[in-house]
């Protein structure tokens, strides 16, 4: 925040219900209502009820490295078995054969729903997110779909749920986003 210029000797409200105006030496300039004042091109403080509210977080949505149907989920198991397949978002949330007890604990007590999908069932908005790459892990806001975690940032993860949630609050705050609140 920038301090009030020395040269303006006061604020006052044009009208109750409008944006204040600085009126200075040479006179009173109005402003635009987003700014509390504008002179010689500085600008001192922004009204905080005029900011755009931030983005809300709606849904976490995870998508695997992997198909949703018999072939491709068996196809990854065998795979995976083998050392020819890998997703670490499967890692992290599956053991062998089912989802992992302290992840399914871990999804009641995120704040938001985490859904998940596989490269061939996720919705277009995410698959556009997501822009080919699996695993990854996007945010639904109140105004659109967002990355949040790449391969690379899953692999980060190293199979660890903890992990993971420490990743994706870093994601979330990087993007400005804002969790729903009470």
């Amino acid at each position: 925040l920038r301090p009030v210029p020395a040269r303006l000797i006061h604020v006052r409200p044009i009208m109750a219900d409008t944006a204040p105006c600085a009126v200075s030496d040479g006179g009173s300039a109005v402003v635009d209502p987003r700014w509390w004042i504008r002179n010689a091109g500085e600008v001192s403080q922004s009204d905080p009820q005029l900011e755009p509210a931030p983005r809300r977080l709606v849904k976490l949505i995870g998508v695997y490295d992997a198909e949703s149907t018999l072939g491709g989920e068996l196809a990854y198991w065998v795979g995976a078995r083998l050392g020819r397949r890998h997703c670490s978002l499967c890692v992290i949330t599956h053991g062998s054969l089912r989802q992992r007890p302290a992840w399914k604990a871990c999804q009641v007590g995120l704040p938001v729903p985490f859904d998940t999908y596989h490269r061939n069932d996720q919705p277009d908005p995410v698959r556009t997110a997501a822009a080919g790459r699996a695993p990854v892990v996007v945010a639904e806001t109140d105004r659109g779909v967002d990355l949040l975690l790449t391969p690379d940032d899953l692999d980060a993860c190293a199979g660890s749920i903890d992990r993971l949630v420490a990743a994706l609050e870093q994601a979330v705050l990087g993007l400005g986003l804002g969790w729903p609140g009470p």
